[in-house]
């Protein structure tokens, strides 16, 4: 069917960025008539646009504290009506229902809401129904009705207006109404995600199904490899989902890949294990560098002095601002950096990196805490969930297993091991030495390989040293690696058949040997 003119506009909207200047541009330009309920009625009005207020329509108030305004057969006959449809047309008719050729409706901030903190009460008043019900009924007849739901969209509908004459193009219709469906099922997914927590105590940790609300934010160049495709999807409901990485300001720099995100998480994971300053590297998902210190620009230097080859041309992650300061040590590593995320970075640092466009920056605004969220993971034809690995590491919870006891130096240094060795591919074996990592293997399918791997790496380093093991020693031969290369201190979860075996390695040894009584795999 032919292009239907645009003559009757219904609008009402929570976000009411430009719909003033869109109402009186539709007045003024195409002479369509305005429809509007509660506030966007008011603001309309108050800005001089003349607007017909619903009830007018409906012969029916608003009722109900705005409840009920437009559930109504004059508003949805309006919508759902085929115009080229001789019966749809003659009932229209007959009950005095006039066509709604546009709809401008945007929904409640049920999830900004949510994350306000409300209380239970509120989030429900804040659930929207007639929005979505508006939206869906336009959107099933996007053949005769325009329907739009974001503001930025304005322009554009206008500009084609004009080209066409007071319309819009089936193609266009088209689009948008994908668009409120995406919309609606979101917006859904969002109070089901919602109403799903506050049943937990009920229906267990995990819900008989999921909704994500994914959201595109953008193509990348390819997957892993060249000739795989690729996309990026952020979530909202997360946890402080603000400074997550997903919603990180980029700063600088061509556009992230996909090995850059999967690095950069990695990355990010890690350096947020500790409270005092710390910086990550990682290359290839594995850290090659991990270091806290009094002063972050001191934490960089150690973490790229434990293995600056394979530091070179990874990403890393700082849980306190970049300062010039700490770029010109980078500079003066003559370190190549793919991507750095951090809190922020201070004008100098930005100024200084500009020379280097091609390295992103990446601000998070702040330091989300680790874990405190489901964390899923694909595998073919579904998904796997499980609570993030965030554990309250507690070093007099921990059981020294052997007869030589720890110094406390030596404790804080396997506690400081231990949250880093999380975030090694298992099977993870890491050496430290004040508060540094000087050697890592992990991704080995047995222990003793990863442990004859960290030693090779830490060298004379190892004597002297502490080690973390992700998991317990299935025989004594891994531990007796470590101990060999000088290493003074070793943390494990323990819970092997052959702990004694082992208690006994540590023994012999002089080893100080601390179980924790958890294990940290990284698959």
């Amino acid at each position: 069917m032919e292009n239907p003119q645009i003559k009757r506009v219904l609008m009402s909207v929570t976000d009411k960025t430009g719909v003033v200047d869109f109402a009186r541009t539709l007045v003024d330009e195409f002479g369509c008539q305005i429809i509007s309920t509660g506030g966007t009625a008011r603001a309309i009005a108050d800005a001089g646009v003349p607007v017909t207020p619903i009830d007018e329509v409906t012969q029916f108030p608003e009722m109900m504290d705005g409840r009920v305004k437009t559930l109504h057969p004059r508003v949805h006959g309006g919508l759902l009506a085929k115009r080229d449809d001789e019966a749809h047309m003659a009932q229209a008719a007959e009950h005095g229902i006039q066509m709604i050729d546009m709809v401008v409706v945007n929904l409640y901030a049920f999830e900004k809401t949510v994350a306000s903190g409300a209380d239970f009460a509120t989030c429900i008043e804040n659930i929207d129904i007639g929005g979505p019900s508006m939206l869906r009924s336009a959107a099933k007849n996007f053949a005769s009705v325009t329907v739009v739901t974001d503001p930025a969209s304005y322009s554009s509908i206008l500009d084609e207006m004009r080209e066409l004459g007071g319309r819009t193009s089936y193609e266009t219709r088209q689009q948008l109404a994908l668009s409120v469906f995406t919309t609606t099922a979101a917006y859904d997914g969002a109070i089901s995600r919602w109403m799903g927590r506050q049943l937990d105590a009920e229906g267990g940790e995990y819900a008989p199904s999921v909704e994500l609300g994914l959201k595109k934010k953008q193509d990348l160049r390819y997957g892993e490899n060249p000739h795989q495709s690729a996309a990026f999807y952020t979530r909202d409901d997360y946890p402080n989902a603000g400074t997550t990485l997903a919603h990180a300001l980029q700063l600088q720099g061509k556009e992230l890949s996909y090995n850059n995100y999967l690095d950069l998480d990695a990355a990010w994971a890690a350096v947020r294990e500790f409270e005092a300053p710390a910086c990550v590297i990682v290359k290839h998902l594995t850290p090659c560098g991990v270091c806290v210190d009094e002063n972050v620009t001191r934490a960089y230097q150690r973490a790229h002095e434990c293995d600056p080859v394979s530091a070179y041309g990874g990403v890393m992650a700082f849980n306190r601002p970049v300062t010039g300061e700490t770029v010109a040590a980078i500079f003066d590593n003559k370190q190549f950096v793919e991507a750095i995320v951090a809190p922020e970075f201070s004008g100098d640092a930005c100024e200084m990196y500009a020379s280097k466009p091609n390295c992103r920056l990446l601000a998070t605004g702040g330091v989300n805490a680790p874990g405190e969220a489901v964390e899923y993971r694909s595998v073919e034809g579904g998904l796997l969930a499980q609570v993030s690995d965030s554990v309250a590491e507690d070093a007099s919870a921990f059981e020294v297993a052997g007869e030589v006891q720890p110094t406390p130096e030596q404790m804080e240094e396997l506690l400081f091991a231990w949250r880093a060795v999380k975030s090694v591919k298992s099977n993870a074996i890491l050496i430290a030495k004040d508060n540094a990592s000087v050697g890592a293997g992990g991704g080995q399918p047995n222990r003793v390989n990863s442990a004859r791997i960290a030693v090779e790496q830490a060298g004379e380093k190892a004597k002297g040293a502490v080690a973390a093991s992700d998991a317990f020693f299935p025989f004594r031969d891994g531990f007796d690696v470590l101990a060999d290369a000088g290493v003074v201190a070793v943390i494990e979860p323990g819970g092997s058949i052959r702990d004694e075996e082992v208690i006994q390695a540590a023994n012999e040894k002089g080893v100080a040997l601390v179980f924790t009584g958890h294990r940290h795999f990284r698959h």
